[in-house]
């Protein structure tokens, strides 16, 4: 589909990226205050007889299911007084410190900390390797040892997002996706995300990598992320399928302060950086633009949040300037190695906002 001419520039950007073997395929939304754009450019995989990818294309999203699932189910919860940010994990999950002692740091771990990785928990660890189950999987994380103290650095987590999602759950007192399905995809007619895609789907998806080490067969339609497999598919840190207009639903969401699923005062308060650890640029659940090097460029303003997917997806909303931004690829396929992608995010993140005037000095961050 060819792009509107108000961003050629930042399509050029993204076919230049295909034909430099970065990803084989991507499509992208952009939701700003005159409207909206969708744009797609490359195929499934390199092959010139695969398909061509299309807005409406549905991609692995990774890790931005943190925020389009579990952090939507954490501000939904704590709008009803139900999640308390201060409270200690271990009083809604006693598995964690079953085995510690009394004066284990672990008791000290807090809701809020979970989502603002800065628990302490280590980052990842292959626990397919070792775990069959998603109950071996979850025990394994219930005795995962803290890497330092809680609060005192920020580590992102997808240990400490697993154990959020059980969290959240017990909570609610049902699964993460019926609740999700029910209280945030189904309220925004979010019809083509969802946890598990059935087989028949499989064609219609990219693949995300062919995997040579655990599962030995091309990943397409299944999560990529192994932990997240072995637990069915569904967990706090992974395990979404969605596409452009999906997710800029979500974001039109949280920029209109309609109340349809949030109240603005919770969008704000989750999107807005924390205090501390000190130097960190973690939201609750959100990521905000790092001084340098981030992911959404030079151009988004400092009331912006998002988040990555390892898949090579990505999601953007800038609050000030009212401009939310999609990416889909698939930059694992064939290989994981491939990382081109962290060159060329910023600047096609860059080409929107400057097409959209977003370059001068008053929006720029510093």
């Amino acid at each position: 589909m060819a792009a509107p001419t108000h961003f050629s520039v930042a399509e050029q950007v993204l076919a230049e990226a295909v034909a430099a073997g970065a990803f084989p395929g991507a499509a992208y939304g952009i939701l700003h205050p005159e409207g909206l754009a969708v744009g797609s450019v490359g195929r499934f995989m390199y092959d010139e007889s695969s398909p061509l990818v299309s807005p409406e294309t549905v991609y692995d999203i990774a890790s931005v299911t943190k925020v389009v699932a579990t952090t939507s189910m954490a501000m939904r919860l704590f709008e009803r007084g139900i999640l308390k940010l201060d409270q200690p994990f271990h009083q809604i999950m006693p598995e964690f410190v079953s085995e510690e002692p009394a004066d284990s740091p672990k008791r000290l771990v807090t809701m809020r900390m979970l989502l603002a990785h800065s628990s302490g928990l280590p980052g990842w660890a292959p626990l397919y390797e070792l775990c069959a189950t998603r109950e071996e999987l979850l025990a394994a994380c219930y005795r995962m040892q803290l890497t330092t103290v809680p609060q005192r650095k920020t580590e992102y987590s997808d240990i400490g997002f697993i154990l959020l999602g059980e969290a959240l759950q017990r909570l609610a007192g049902e699964p993460l996706d019926t609740f999700v399905f029910r209280e945030i995809l189904s309220n925004l007619a979010m019809s083509s995300t969802l946890f598990r895609p059935p087989a028949q789907m499989s064609g219609y998806i990219p693949p995300t990598e062919h995997d040579l080490k655990f599962r030995n067969r091309i990943i397409q339609g299944e999560v990529q992320d192994e932990n997240c497999w072995v637990m069915g598919g569904v967990a706090g840190h992974a395990g979404l399928f969605s596409n452009v207009g999906d997710l800029l639903k979500l974001a039109d969401c949280m920029l209109s302060g309609s109340r349809e699923l949030f109240w603005p005062e919770t969008v704000q308060f989750f999107t807005t950086r924390e205090t501390e650890p000190n130097g960190t640029s973690r939201a609750l659940g959100w990521d905000t633009p790092s001084p340098e090097h981030s992911s959404s460029g030079r151009c988004f303003s400092a009331w912006s949040a998002g988040h990555l997917g390892f898949s090579g997806t990505s999601l953007w909303i800038d609050f000030k300037q009212r401009i939310a931004i999609v990416l889909l690829t698939n930059r694992c396929w064939p290989s994981r190695e491939n990382n081109a992608i962290r060159t060329v995010r910023p600047l096609f993140h860059d080409a929107v906002m400057r097409a959209l005037g977003a370059h001068s000095a008053n929006v720029l961050r510093p």
